[in-house]
């Protein structure tokens, strides 16, 4: 032959194809030792940094689910204070509302009694004051019939008041 060893002479089977020489054997083994070791040493760090990204991201989404969870709660908590706040608001609307509206009854009333007391009053004043001028109107008139009596008859004809009637 050619003068190299090969795997056929080695192994005793026929392997196909796959039949390198003795001295690729030779080189292939130390260099396949050298990646092994490399990758050995390289491959735990990796999957440590591979590891630490994980934690970071998964460690980093738990955070941001918590702080979310946590949002989610204080919303709930203020919109139920807004509930609340609205519920008191409207009844101090309503109460205000009916308070207002009792007032504007009372001042009603009042404004109807002081109405009424001032007819009632204006009414009696103006009975006084017709029943004052009436009795100078009856003074009045009998002294302008005897004032009247008296041009025509040519005497002095006296008032029926002042004749003692």
């Amino acid at each position: 032959m050619n003068g190299y060893i090969t795997a056929m002479d080695l192994i005793p089977y026929p392997i196909g194809p796959l039949n390198p020489k003795v001295q690729d054997l030779l080189l292939a083994l130390p260099l396949f030792a050298l990646v092994y070791v490399l990758i050995a040493r390289i491959l735990p760090r990796m999957n440590r940094v591979l590891e630490a990204r994980d934690d970071a991201i998964n460690g980093t989404r738990e955070r941001a689910d918590a702080v979310q969870a946590r949002a989610e709660r204080e919303r709930a908590q203020t919109e139920a204070l807004l509930a609340e706040a609205r519920h008191d608001a409207a009844r101090i609307r309503q109460d205000a509302h009916e308070r207002g509206a009792t007032l504007i009854a009372e001042a009603r009333e009042d404004g109807q009694r002081a109405r009424e007391a001032v007819l009632a009053e204006g009414r009696a004043r103006i009975e006084s004051e017709r029943a004052a001028a009436e009795v100078e109107l009856r003074i009045a008139v009998s002294e302008l019939a005897s004032a009247l009596a008296s041009r025509i008859v040519g005497e002095r004809i006296g008032a029926p008041a002042q004749q003692g009637n």
